[in-house]
């Protein structure tokens, strides 16, 4: 098992990742032990995470929704998974 999350940084932004240990990656975070990204942007908290079969499964979706636009992620975290196929054909800056 193993997972991809979302996390809402302290200024808003969102950070995305995958790791084995969910539990284990945002204590990590949340102490500054996480990626430079977070270590700078303190206090994160979880917003949301997929269960995947394996690592390289939860590494492809990170590394695709991190291409993803602010607005489609905040659809993903929200649920509205509708709003998903228009958000994709949108070319919008956020």
């Amino acid at each position: 098992m193993a997972y991809m999350y979302i996390l809402q940084c302290s200024d808003n932004s969102y950070y995305v990742g995958s790791t084995v240990d969910l539990t284990r990656r945002i204590e990590e975070h949340s102490h500054g032990e996480g990626a430079q990204y977070t270590k700078n942007r303190l206090p994160v908290k979880i917003v949301y995470y997929e269960e995947c079969q394996s690592i390289e499964e939860a590494f492809l979706r990170e590394k695709q929704v991190q291409g993803w636009s602010r607005k489609k992620r905040e659809a993903l975290i929200n649920g509205k998974y509708e709003d998903l196929p228009e958000l994709s054909k949108r070319k919008t800056k956020d």
